[in-house]
């Protein structure tokens, strides 16, 4: 294995434990907890190349599904596919279009783009996470909305401010790392 398909491999396995160990760091809310998950998401998706940022989110989701407790509600296609499952399965889209986001808008304004990332990536895990929720609950998409999202905007907003401190400073040690032959 050459050096270089070693240290995407280390990323990916460090981005998708990252996001597994996201999953401890929680806050309870009801009806669903306020974690770290989504901010290593979002650093995986502002750091990573698209095509690492997606592998270690799906490395993350198999782990789960294959019965390791690292989801928020434990291991398994149970927990997967329960009431919190469409934010699990809505970080795939939302780190595909965050770190698409990064490789479009100008390196110059490395600070901007990555907000600008962070934005749409938690735009898509919502996007498929709330009415996910709504169905799995039985309640409408304006009571889901209440419920999967108002709780969590304030820390939400906090995440991508973190995101937009960090990613610039560790995002060029990344791909100093990816470029060297």
């Amino acid at each position: 294995m050459e050096r270089n398909q070693i240290i995407r491999f280390v990323l990916t396995a460090l981005f998708a434990a990252l996001v597994a160990a996201g999953a401890f760091i929680k806050i309870p809310l009801v009806p669903a907890p306020m974690t770290l998950q989504t901010l290593f998401a979002l650093i995986a998706s502002t750091c990573l190349p698209p095509s690492l940022a997606v592998s270690s989110i799906v490395v993350y989701l198999l782990l789960g599904a294959i019965g390791l407790p690292i989801f928020t509600s434990g291991g398994g296609l149970a927990a997967m596919l329960g009431p919190t499952g469409g934010y699990l399965i809505g970080m795939i889209p939302a780190v595909l279009a965050g770190s698409l986001m990064i490789v479009i808008l100008p390196a110059s304004r490395i600070r901007l783009a990555v907000f600008l990332s962070s934005l749409v990536n938690t735009f898509f895990i919502y996007l498929i996470g709330v009415p996910w929720l709504g169905h799995k609950m039985g309640i409408s998409l304006s009571a889901a909305f209440v419920a999967g999202f108002l709780p969590f905007a304030i820390g939400d907003a906090l995440k991508i401010a973190i995101t937009t401190a960090v990613s610039p400073v560790i995002r060029p040690r990344i791909q100093d790392m990816l470029n060297r032959e």
